[in-house]
């Protein structure tokens, strides 16, 4: 019983911290050269399986972009929706949460007293149990140090060395490497096709922003994901926006569709997710009037990346598939559906 209760402390721990890491504003990367996709002309989707799912997504964009069809969608309602961690990059680890480790074994060397304070003490020591024995205030005192207290400037900075350099603990690679490439010819595709694509995502916002553009051909301003509060101030003459050690909205489950009308302010008609945490987005999606996608990245390649073999924090994948043949969902099944990953 108490080996099942430190499991769920830990699962619990890490769900709080993901859903408090409101981070804050825009900067730039040069990340686009690691990863730059060139689609294919004749085969803009080269790196999908020739099959159902790979159809389904050229139909539905040839019928909703053709004049004349009478499925055609207007170029200023092709709003399509991507979930980020899971299913545009690889979420195992969460990438936001190495980065908050991260800076704290970075800032260890000016603060000697972390060696004997918790819970730095225990991420120091990579002593997991006591981290997550203790629960939510070891969670808010990490985020005071590394999120709170700074301007968007300082913590753009921070994100645009960390993600430049930071490696997966498995493949070796950088995590910006870590995108999927079927997912990225599929933006491509969209984007070639008169759609808008937007990130909807759990993660924080203004992290996402840092190297969205960059590495996804995404804006900062078509990045939609939770976010603490800010303030803004005029020191010595210079004007900033100061991160808060305060919630102000978190971007999962039911949230997606309320960020999706705050910051979109239309329902998209093409919408992406992996988890059951995208399932309000998809169901809101798919609700609308006239033509409508939904489509969900299911983990089954344990050998070029992972297999979901059960619930993972972060990941559940349970109400998605149960309800997919419901809602017509496209179920992608990275094994077979993908001849490459990244």
């Amino acid at each position: 019983m108490k080996l099942k209760s430190n499991e769920e402390n830990m699962k619990n721990s890490i769900l709080i911290l993901l859903t408090v890491l409101f981070l804050s504003c825009n900067s730039n990367n040069n990340t686009n050269e690691m990863i730059e996709i060139k689609n294919n002309i004749s085969d803009p989707l080269s790196s999908w399986s020739e099959g159902p799912s790979k159809k389904a997504i050229i139909d539905f964009v040839t019928k909703t972009t053709k004049e004349g069809s009478p499925d055609f969608i207007p170029a200023a309602d092709r709003i399509a929706c991507f979930d980020n961690d899971g299913t545009l990059w690889s979420e195992q680890p969460v990438v936001q949460l190495a980065f908050v480790l991260d800076q704290i074994k970075a800032k260890a060397s000016d603060h000697p007293e972390w060696k004997t304070e918790q819970p730095f003490k225990a991420i120091l020591e990579g002593d997991v149990k006591a981290f997550t024995e203790g629960g939510k205030e070891s969670v808010i005192k990490i985020l005071e140090v590394t999120h709170t207290g700074m301007t968007s400037e300082e913590f753009n900075q921070s994100v645009k060395d960390w993600i430049a350099t930071a490696k997966h603990p498995k493949t070796g690679m950088r995590y910006a490497e870590m995108i999927y490439k079927p997912m990225l010819e599929l933006l491509n595709y969209l984007r070639a096709n008169g759609y808008k694509t937007f990130i909807v995502s759990g993660g924080g916002i203004d992290f996402m922003r840092v190297f969205a553009e960059e590495i996804y051909g995404i804006p900062s301003y078509q990045v939609v994901g939770s976010s603490g509060k800010i303030k803004y101030e005029v020191n010595e003459g210079k004007p900033s926006i100061k991160k808060m050690a305060e919630l102000n909205f978190i971007d999962d489950k039911e949230g997606k569709p309320e960020g999706i009308h705050q910051h979109i302010g239309k329902r998209p008609v093409f919408t992406a997710g992996n988890s059951d945490g995208d399932y309000a987005m998809l169901e809101y999606t798919i609700s609308g009037s006239g033509p409508r996608f939904g489509m969900i990245i299911h983990h089954t390649d344990a050998e070029r990346e992972f297999e979901y073999v059960k619930p993972m924090v972060g990941s559940k994948l349970e109400r998605g598939l149960k309800d997919a043949a419901k809602f017509n969902w496209l179920v992608i099944d990275m094994k077979k559906d993908w001849k490459e990953i990244f």
